[in-house]
């Protein structure tokens, strides 16, 4: 039998799968298909070529199947790549402010031309409302001398504390206006001044001072930062100015507040089991959480409270703007006589803003007597002249020259060499302020 003239039918039929001149069952390998396309023997094409190519490329977009061998991969990629390359996605491409100008999105000029348009307009509006706010931020804050901070910077007494600072982080562009926000919000949500004569029965101001100089201790043994102490001292002013407590749950309202203060300032606080274990098991991890829900529902989740520390932080660098470098004991001698004034309650009558001035005047008296500490720079940022600090400051000295203070959490942390031992350092002529 001629197999040449053998219909697709008949070898079907027949079950051969492959032609040759001698008849024969058994399989073709690649040597005897070589050496019969070399004699001249046509040899005819696969039994059915479209399903060898639909399982073929049935193989290929199921990765999870057996690889397929040699052979069949590279019958794959000579048949079917036409097909995978037809649903490849396009590669992404570098990414610019244009999103048109690499895009495989076909556009006619009068759609690209009008999308370019609006999206030019759209930036136009955006940078005009970014001008605009820095404009107000810059005109509308003003000084304690009623001068604009553009007018302000104008003189040649006041120094611009922001310019220097360009990290994002410390946002010198809204700076002024963060303060002045705060210098607001400190009267706002100003505590009562005498809340243990007008709500407390049983406490007083004995054991309040007890009870912070205590949470010193606690700050120090837990390492938490200074803001945490100050936000602590803030929640349980606020909270005893409107809840009157016993005796028994004063030390609990303590370590609550400032269990509140770390979850709000440190980025790992300590755990509540660390606060109960602090009292030596005086008060059990439920009344912990009931006195946080408590103290939450009277300040209203009000947290974000002007504490004398932020305001310290402003007027430090008013301060060390003066200075060819920054004077480290200035810092250290300035935070200590703030952390001073938490332990008395007689200075709550005075604001946190009015306590940070004084403590930024004293200490630069403290430290050098030649040059008076107030000047155009200090009065601007503060906003308070040399003659408003006269009151504070004084009294402050005077707690500054207290040594024989029953009370000594505070001098004993600063006495450290970390702090440079400002707690030792005592004025040796009395303040003069000019009024």
């Amino acid at each position: 039998m001629n197999y040449s003239s053998l219909s697709l039918s008949d070898m079907n039929k027949e079950n051969i799968p492959v032609a040759n001149t001698q008849c024969t069952t058994s399989r073709v390998t690649r040597a005897r298909a070589k050496a019969l396309g070399t004699s001249g023997v046509l040899l005819l094409p696969p039994l059915h070529p479209v399903v060898k190519v639909k399982q073929e490329h049935k193989q290929i977009l199921q990765p999870k199947t057996k690889r397929a061998s040699s052979d069949n991969n590279k019958s794959a990629s000579t048949d079917v790549v036409p097909i995978v390359q037809s649903k490849r996605r396009a590669v992404l491409k570098e990414i610019t402010n244009n999103p048109f100008n690499h895009s495989s999105i076909k556009l006619t000029d009068g759609i690209r031309l009008q999308i370019s348009n609006e999206v030019k307009r759209c930036t136009s509006k955006k940078n005009d409302r970014v001008m605009m706010a820095v404009a107000v931020a810059s005109s509308v804050c003003v000084g304690p001398q009623g001068k604009t901070t553009t007018e302000a910077l104008n003189d040649e007494s006041i120094i611009d504390i922001d310019s220097k600072h360009k990290g994002p982080q410390m946002c010198s562009l809204y700076a002024t206006e963060v303060y002045s926000n705060l210098r607001t919000a400190e009267l706002k949500w100003r505590h009562s001044v005498d809340y243990m004569k007008t709500v407390q029965l049983e406490i007083t101001q004995e054991m309040r001072s007890i009870l912070i100089d205590w949470l010193v201790e606690v700050c120090e043994e837990y390492g938490l930062a200074s803001e945490t102490f100050y936000l602590t001292v803030a929640l349980i002013d606020h909270y005893l100015s409107k809840k009157n407590i016993g005796k028994r749950r004063l030390q609990l309202v303590g370590i609550t507040s400032m269990l509140i203060a770390s979850k709000y300032e440190e980025i790992s606080a300590p755990r509540v089991e660390e606060f109960c274990f602090i009292t030596d098991s005086t008060y059990t991890k439920g009344e912990v959480l009931e006195m946080e829900q408590e103290i939450l529902d009277v300040i209203s989740f009000q947290l974000s409270l002007p504490t004398t520390k932020k305001f310290l932080r402003r007027f430090l660098l008013a301060a060390q703007s003066s200075y060819k470098a920054p004077i480290i004991e200035l810092e250290y001698l300035a935070n200590y006589l703030a952390e001073l004034t938490l332990i008395e309650y007689s200075f709550l009558k005075f604001l946190p803003s009015l306590i940070a001035a004084s403590a930024v005047f004293l200490a630069k008296w403290t430290l050098d007597h030649d040059e008076y500490p107030w000047n155009g720079t200090l009065e601007h940022y503060t906003g308070y002249k040399a003659s408003e600090l006269e009151i504070t400051v004084l009294a402050l000295q005077d707690l500054q020259l207290n040594n024989a203070a029953p009370l000594h959490a505070i001098r004993q942390k600063y006495k450290q060499q970390k702090y440079k031992s400002v707690a030792t350092l005592t004025s040796r002529k009395p303040v003069k302020l000019v009024l």
